[in-house]
């Protein structure tokens, strides 16, 4: 079966159905962030690395508050209910202890098929959520925390949600569904080992290498030396947990999507919420 029409009562419902108000909030701290991680590329030659050192562990904080409000907004605006929030809780425990069983070997991080079928199933503006909060969830478990966090928790916001905003939730199925679900994780994958590089590069000491980041150096210098760095430092690291993400979501992608599926079904998220009358 390469895919098929769901039936209405089937239709994909969403934990979180993202408003005007959480888009906005989406869209300024992903600003803020893209220009947090691509700041080498936008700042002048004369732009001091000294000074953004200082000053990162603020901009990092910054962009933290940020996720915090985005998930406020989609939170107030979204009427997000317990059955919702009970899932999200469970969904980011499962990817805060499936994380630490491939740390530190070759990139193979389980957790990020788990994202991908989240993301899918219960949509974008659950699935921002769920990346962001299990990301920080994480970081707690494995002693992770610090200036890089907000950044991981932003790329993996956008790595869940991207997921979520795949063509064809309510109609397609089967392999061909399983299909476009690993070719988004190996691409995904990659993408977002690339934008974490962003985080770490910049601190790395001119003097130590021909290929970190030179404040007084081109723009076309300092993105052949950051592509220098990303084969150099992170290329196998990040087909680790490409390949890991394709081969678990083609095995293990359509028990845990339909299981996924039928827990969003009962759980009737945009169900109408009665309440009947007292007895007299």
């Amino acid at each position: 079966m390469t895919g098929s029409r769901v039936a209405p009562r089937d239709r994909q419902a969403r934990a979180v159905r993202l408003g005007p108000r959480s888009v906005a909030a989406l869209v300024l701290v992903s600003a803020v962030g893209a220009a947090g991680f691509g700041w080498p590329f936008l700042a002048p030659p004369d732009a001091s690395l000294n000074a953004h050192a200082q000053d990162a562990p603020w901009l990092f904080a910054g962009v933290l508050v940020l996720l915090v409000a985005v998930v406020g907004a989609t939170i107030s605006e979204s009427g997000l209910g317990p059955k919702a929030v009970a899932m999200l809780g469970v969904l980011a425990a499962a990817g805060a202890a499936l994380r630490p069983i491939g740390a530190g070997t070759a990139g193979l991080e389980p957790m990020f098929f788990l994202m991908v079928l989240s993301g899918r199933v219960l949509g974008p503006g659950f699935g921002f959520v769920l990346g962001s909060v299990t990301m920080f969830a994480s970081a707690l478990l494995t002693g992770g925390v610090g200036p890089w966090m907000p950044f991981q928790m932003l790329a993996m916001g956008w790595f869940t949600m991207g997921a979520g905003l795949l063509p064809g939730p309510d109609r397609l199925r089967g392999r061909a569904e399983l299909l476009m679900l690993a070719a988004y994780g190996f691409v995904a994958a990659f993408a977002y080992g690339t934008v974490m590089n962003l985080a770490g590069w910049t601190f790395m000491n001119t003097l130590a290498s021909n290929i970190a980041f030179d404040p007084d150096a081109s723009v076309p210098d300092n993105l052949a030396r950051f592509l220098s760095y990303c084969l150099a430092t992170s290329l196998g690291w990040d087909g680790g947990r490409a390949a890991m993400t394709v081969v678990l979501t083609l095995a293990l992608g359509t028990p845990l999507l339909k299981a996924l599926r039928r827990a969003t079904r009962r759980a009737a998220f945009e169900a109408p919420v009665t309440f009947d009358a007292p007895a007299k």
